[in-house]
């Protein structure tokens, strides 16, 4: 797996991966999903791989960080504020940050530990992270690690993981769970319409939200 080739793709086919966010029913439930989450969320937000703003925007969260610089313009104009950099070494101050999103990124990056080690120092003690993530054991994710296995040009540097493992790094890194939102609950080939989300973990869930409390004191 490589960064840098990751973001290779997703920098010279940005409006393509844009434009999978229009009219998509997957999209709609995942950030319906992240928009029902109950715990509060202290600003100022920055989400680490914002890609084209599509979450960071209607979240208002106001600052993004995406190794990619192509989709950087597009999420500039959504109004997010921008900047070019990697999840191992975040371009701000330690414990600035009140809250980070951190979505469909993990998969992406060599070092999920050290990233999520970056992301606790950046946020003020007490500080958010909201992490998306699609587990591997879960239909959803079997298929796009499918799609992985056959060179899909945006999954194919990914590297999908089980929701215990998410979790495991999550505690590692020094976060403690507040709460848990689970979306896509049918089968891929049953999303044609915006799906509900429940509260907590629901096994087979194709996305799972995991919000963490910084400990660092």
């Amino acid at each position: 797996m490589s960064v840098r080739h990751s973001a290779q793709v997703f920098n010279e086919r940005a409006v393509e991966y844009d434009s999978w966010f229009d009219h998509n029913p997957v999209f709609a439930s995942e950030l319906a999903a992240l928009q029902a989450l109950r715990t509060p969320l202290p600003k100022p937000r920055l989400e680490l791989g914002c890609g084209p703003g599509r979450f960071a925007a209607p979240l208002g969260v106001r600052f993004g960080v995406d190794p990619a610089l192509a989709p950087l313009h597009l999420a500039r104009s959504r109004w997010v504020l921008t900047c070019q950099g990697a999840g191992e070494a975040l371009p701000v101050r330690p414990g600035c940050l009140g809250t980070i999103f951190l979505l469909f990124t993990l998969c992406f990056v060599e070092n999920p530990g050290a990233v999520l080690t970056e992301c606790r120092m950046a946020l003020r003690p007490g500080g958010m992270l909201v992490l998306g993530t699609v587990p591997l054991d879960s239909p959803w994710g079997q298929g796009l690690d499918a799609k992985r296995q056959a060179g899909h040009p945006f999954y194919q540097y990914a590297r999908f993981v089980n929701l215990a493992t998410t979790m495991t790094w999550l505690t590692q890194a020094g976060f403690t769970l507040r709460e848990s939102r689970s979306a896509l609950l049918q089968p891929p080939a049953k999303a044609s319409e915006p799906g509900p989300s429940v509260a907590g973990i629901q096994a087979g869930a194709g996305f799972v939200v995991l919000v963490g409390r910084c400990g660092r004191v």
